[in-house]
This record gives structure tokens, sequence and C-alpha cells, in this order.
């Protein structure tokens, strides 16, 4: 079960800080993923985790304003995110994986059964 929240209304150059629930799954046994799908588009990954937090890695569009982290006690994942552009527009989700890898392709590959409900994030004057 995964519940995406802290999305909202933000000028560009704003932050935000997502959060995403989860529970029904090991949650240190996973590497997690956040993606975000804006409209008419395809869903695209932003950022992986490894299980313990020691491997992070961005896709391009967001690195340097975006930083993913990770609580195994709470079972929690976040992504803060700064500098926001309106390009950033989208529905951003999480999802957990059993493998990480430094590879933009595997994460843009990846096909998830099932999805949470994510949280919309609107960048706009």
């Amino acid at each position: 079960h995964l519940v995406e929240s802290g999305g909202g209304l933000v000028q560009p150059g704003g932050s935000l800080k997502l959060s995403c629930a989860t529970s029904g799954f090991i949650f240190d046994d996973f590497a997690m993923g956040w993606f975000r799908q804006a409209p008419g588009k395809e869903r695209e990954w932003v950022a992986a985790i490894s299980w313990n937090g020691g491997s992070i890695f961005y896709a391009d569009s967001v690195k340097g304003r975006f930083t993913i982290s990770r609580d195994n006690k709470k079972n929690t994942l976040a992504l803060q995110m700064d500098s926001l552009k309106p390009a950033d527009t989208a529905v951003y989700y999480c999802h957990p994986d059993r493998e990480f890898h430094y590879d933009r392709d595997y994460w843009n590959r990846r096909k998830y059964d099932s999805w949470g409900q994510g949280t919309q994030v609107t960048v706009s004057s």
C-alpha cells in the first residue's frame, strides 16, 4: 500500500516536500523510486534510493534541485523539491523495486502492476 501526500500549488522557484507512506511489504527490503506523470505525457522516473539510502540517483531534469530520502524505521519515503519549475507540474508517485541501478533506462522502463493515488504538484504563478 502506497500513499503519497504533500503536493500542492507553488510558485516557480518555490519548494515542496512530498511524502510516501508505505505498508504491506518489508520496506527496507526494497529500493524506492519517485515517478511523475504530467498531463498528456507518459509517466517518467524522477529519483531512486537504495534500500539503506546509501545509493541515490536522479533524473537529469531534477538533479541538484530534488532530494530523495527514506526513513526505514517509519517506512516512509520523501522527496524534497526546491527551485521548482512549471515543467515539474505533474502527479507524483512512489513505488518500491527489488533492485537499484544507476541506469536511467532501467527506471524509465519499469512496469508495475499497481500504483498509489499520487499527489498533484502544480508549479504556476
